[in-house]
């Protein structure tokens, strides 16, 4: 899957990424990928860093770079930060560790968290530590601070499902579809600590490729707007490399002699998953492929290795 900046087939349409299947291109349609209202979202974010004491930013364990907005190292840089990495349950363990190791050796707090049901603990110490050296200096006014935290993300990293957890009931919305916190909303943890959700953010322009499939595959571009089938082959494609037994396991007709063009066949096949004259249901299969593969059915996956570099120098890839 491929990033072009040029029209496709002489449509006019300008897409974000096409794809190369059994020696055709197949191209994807163009991505609204930053909307009028992520320029308000991001003006309102940086109206609130007055108010804030430490920016807490909410990214995916599977995808730690393609899920953290890269704009926000620069907005945020005067900010004691904290960084959580959430749905850790579905991704790798280990990688999971060497990326929080990562954090750490920039400077940088970082936990795994599991919004819906761990971490409350760890993610309100990291909080209340970050802001210590403030609450420090009011205290040495004689002043008992209140402690301002601002919660930021890109859409779909769970942001308000983490305030509803640690809040101990639902008092951010939730979904799980991009776009559903609309505006500011603080929400009071204890008497000396306060959260602010905000919508989640994304940035003008993405042009890594890799980083494109990544953020399709979890979701946080909606899935109205692509096109199901190649994502879900790309999808399958990638996960064939990182945990191939996984894919064998569950889609059993899927084997190492499966020309890649027919992977989607043959895991509709797996499933039954068959139209009229045995014809396999590809579409049907996509949309199950990604749902499973989402809900961390397939495997424990981390699409994104941590490597011997900072996690700020890969920041400046995206």
């Amino acid at each position: 899957m491929h990033i072009i900046g040029k029209n496709s087939q002489g449509t006019g349409v300008e897409p974000l990424f096409y794809v190369v299947r059994a020696g055709k291109e197949t191209y994807l349609q163009k991505i609204n990928w930053y909307p009028g209202h992520m320029a308000k979202a991001r003006r309102e974010l940086i109206e609130s860093l007055k108010m804030i004491d430490v920016a807490v930013e909410i990214a995916d364990a599977r995808a730690p770079v393609a899920s953290r907005n890269p704009d926000l190292s620069e907005l945020l840089a005067s900010k004691n930060r904290v960084i959580l990495l959430n749905k850790a349950d579905l991704a790798s363990p280990e990688a999971t560790a060497e990326w929080i190791r990562c954090y750490q050796r920039d400077g940088i707090a970082a936990a795994a968290i599991v919004s819906t049901r761990s971490g409350r603990n760890e993610a309100v110490k990291l909080i209340s530590d970050a802001a210590r050296e403030s609450v420090e200096r009011m205290k040495a006014k004689g002043v008992k601070k209140t402690v301002r935290a601002l919660v930021v993300g890109i859409p779909n990293v769970g942001k308000s499902t983490f305030i509803n957890a640690i809040a101990g009931e639902a008092r951010a919305k939730t979904g799980d579809k991009p776009g559903v916190t609309k505006g500011k909303q603080w929400v009071r943890i204890t008497p000396y600590l306060e959260l602010l959700d905000t919508p989640g953010l994304l940035w003008p322009k993405l042009e890594d490729q890799t980083y494109a499939k990544h953020l399709a595959y979890l979701g946080s571009i909606n899935d109205d707007i692509l096109e199901i089938e190649e994502l879900a082959w790309e999808l399958i494609r990638d996960l064939l490399r990182i945990c191939p037994e996984a894919v064998f396991e569950r889609y059993r007709k899927v084997t190492t002699d499966t020309p890649e063009e027919e992977l989607l066949e043959a895991a509709a096949f797996s499933r039954g998953f068959l139209l009229k004259g045995g014809v396999p249901d590809t579409e049907r299969t996509a949309r199950v492929l990604l749902d499973e593969f989402r809900a961390g059915k397939i495997a424990r996956v981390t699409l994104e290795q941590p490597c011997t570099e900072s996690s700020t120098a890969q920041e400046a890839s995206v």
